[in-house]
């Protein structure tokens, strides 16, 4: 009996400590500075284990790549964030400005709105203009607000433009409207990148948006494990934006 106890703690550990690597430790409230990001910084890497990335507000870029020297996390930061605004000379100095103070990776917000209104170029021309600042240096991730979209075959419209666009990673919220990631949601931007892989373009998931226990991150992990094959799940491909979960896996491995 205390092997099998034995054997199903370190099951638990070993999952935890793969989600932790996949993680995109996240804050982004208006009272975060430079002593919040420091604090949060400490949360990434830890004697568990750290993190896949350090997710914040682009005027706290540098103060994260600071405390993370030498970690090896990357340092991502949001634009045209969190309204997803139409308008793609704003989104894109977002972007060089986040590159320019040392961001690796730049998560954007498409314009969901207008899609929804029956605009498919505005999104198109904003993800590529974004992605055409970031090069082939900086990932380029996606927000698509997939609890906006609602329906999968509008949720598939417009990962498929933002693919076009050259996005390296579709994302499904950004956490700041209802519902945030949802199994449904999360389903449909699989299907998008499951076709645009058959045409040999990679592009990777993120799943964000209310993400609070190891029991709904491994429900993610395990839709995407499901497509691409077991253990398929690299910080390359596959993120977790969390905050709080990182938390309970920290706890689970300590």
């Amino acid at each position: 009996m205390s092997s099998e106890r034995g054997a199903t703690g370190n099951s638990r550990a070993a999952l935890a400590r793969r989600l932790l690597s996949l993680v995109d430790l996240t804050s982004l409230n208006a009272s975060d500075d430079a002593a919040s990001t420091i604090r949060l910084s400490r949360l990434a890497r830890t004697e568990a284990g750290k993190v896949a990335a350090l997710c914040t507000w682009g005027r706290l870029i540098a103060v994260a790549r600071e405390a993370l020297r030498g970690s090896g996390i990357a340092v991502a930061a949001v634009a045209n964030f969190p309204a997803g605004a139409a308008d793609v000379d704003a989104a894109t100095a977002d972007t060089v400005a986040a590159i320019a103070a040392g961001a690796d990776e730049v998560d954007v917000v498409f314009p969901y709105r207008e899609f929804l209104a029956g605009d498919d170029q505005i999104g198109l021309q904003l993800v590529r203009a974004c992605r055409a600042a970031c090069g082939d240096c900086v990932l380029l991730k996606v927000i698509l607000e997939t609890g906006q979209l609602a329906l999968p075959e509008r949720i598939q419209r417009a990962a498929a433009i933002a693919i076009e666009g050259g996005a390296h990673f579709l994302k499904t919220s950004t956490g700041k409207t209802e519902p945030g990631a949802t199994v449904e949601g999360a389903t449909a931007l699989l299907a998008a990148i499951v076709e645009a892989r058959s045409r040999g373009v990679q592009v990777g998931f993120k799943v964000s948006g209310g993400i609070r226990s190891i029991g709904q991150a491994q429900t993610y992990l395990q839709l995407y494990e499901s497509r691409f094959g077991a253990d398929s799940a690299q910080p390359g491909n596959f993120r977790i934006g969390a905050s709080a979960l990182v938390n309970e896996l920290l706890s689970q491995l300590q």
